[in-house]
């Protein structure tokens, strides 16, 4: 009986919120600027870790990039990954990468109904 005291306690306390609140997604909003983006910005990328984004910085310096679709002529990055991180992806204006934690919608779940 008191097993299922503490365990009825334990999930007053809690509450329905907190197995909710741990779920929690990566959110990519903004470009990088292939031509201009220092290595820390690359890296922020998907995908892209230290050495891909050095690989990037010293293929642009032998030769800027004319296009996205040339990144991939660097080494590491097929279309896949090209496709993956493409809507990141500027040639001109401003780095803005911004990287966030952000709750999974409650609206993200699929929902299966049952007739009983």
């Amino acid at each position: 009986m008191r097993a299922l005291w503490v365990v009825m306690l334990g999930l007053l306390l809690c509450g329905p919120g907190v197995a909710e609140a741990g779920k929690l997604r990566t959110q990519y909003t903004g470009t990088v600027n292939l031509n201009e983006a220092t290595a820390e910005q690359l890296d922020l990328l998907p995908g892209v870790g230290e050495k891909a984004a050095q690989r990037i910085i010293e293929h642009r310096k032998k030769r800027p990039f004319q296009r996205v679709e040339e990144l991939v002529r660097v080494k590491g990055f097929g279309k896949k990954k090209f496709l993956k991180l493409k809507a990141h992806l500027a040639l001109s204006g401003p780095t803005t990468l911004r990287v966030e934690q952000v709750p999974v919608s409650p609206e993200g779940k699929e929902v299966v109904a049952t007739n009983h």
